[in-house]
């Protein structure tokens, strides 16, 4: 067992499939101790029932309802950044300077839940390309200094066998190409997250409470 996998609780290494990018976990822990107990108590206590899995709604299902009610009443809040970007030019013979702003350099990076420098963002069912946006504005938020570490929750590839015994066809529900571990890691091997940490939590059948095999 490696070493960031020892701070976790066992119920979270039993329930959910775990990547520690960057040393999130490390960072999550000792940086901010607060926070990692708030998300681990809020993983702890998040559930699925069959009826979430087969009611439609796509990411404005029940599922990511659940994690808001955890997290917004003690203060995870929805945060978009935006700037502009102030260049100045420095001339050396004669000596003067010239200010060009570059407005809405950044524009429209949001982020589900952001608390102290840590920031949650949740993927259950949205076109695979979200995960772009996503990382994106996980990378702008880290290298403006806004966060130090993040934490993207999505599907587990483990839920097929769920989605196959409750007779739904992936495809025709969530779409050919939609979020889930599997069109994550990817990315992040591709580092368009720019570098900040990450901790990947993939939702498996265990977390599923009324499912037979969970």
């Amino acid at each position: 067992m490696d070493r960031w996998q020892q701070v976790l609780p066992e119920t979270i290494k039993k329930r959910y499939e775990l990547h520690n990018v960057n040393n999130a976990v490390e960072i999550l822990s000792q940086a901010f101790p607060v926070e990692f107990t708030e998300i681990m108590s809020a993983l702890t206590d998040f559930y699925l029932t069959i009826d979430d899995i087969t009611r439609s709604g796509g990411n404005e299902s029940t599922i990511p309802k659940k994690l808001s009610a955890a997290l917004h009443p003690i203060g995870w809040e929805e945060v978009k950044i935006t700037g502009d970007l102030l260049v100045k030019l420095h001339k050396r013979n004669p000596s003067s300077e010239t200010e060009i702003t570059i407005k809405d350099f950044i524009d429209g990076h949001n982020i589900d839940y952001v608390k102290n420098g840590v920031a949650v963002d949740m993927e259950w069912n949205s076109k695979d390309q979200t995960f772009d946006r996503d990382l994106f504005a996980f990378r702008t938020f880290y290298e403006c200094g806004i966060i130090s570490c993040g934490v993207i929750i999505t599907r587990s590839e483990e839920l097929n066998q769920v989605f196959d015994a409750l007779g739904i066809n992936i495809k025709k529900k969530y779409g050919a190409s939609t979020t889930w571990i599997g069109k994550l890691l990817p990315r992040i091997q591709a580092r368009r997250h720019g570098g900040c940490p990450l901790l990947i939590v993939g939702i498996t059948p265990r977390v599923i409470a009324d499912w037979k095999d969970s």
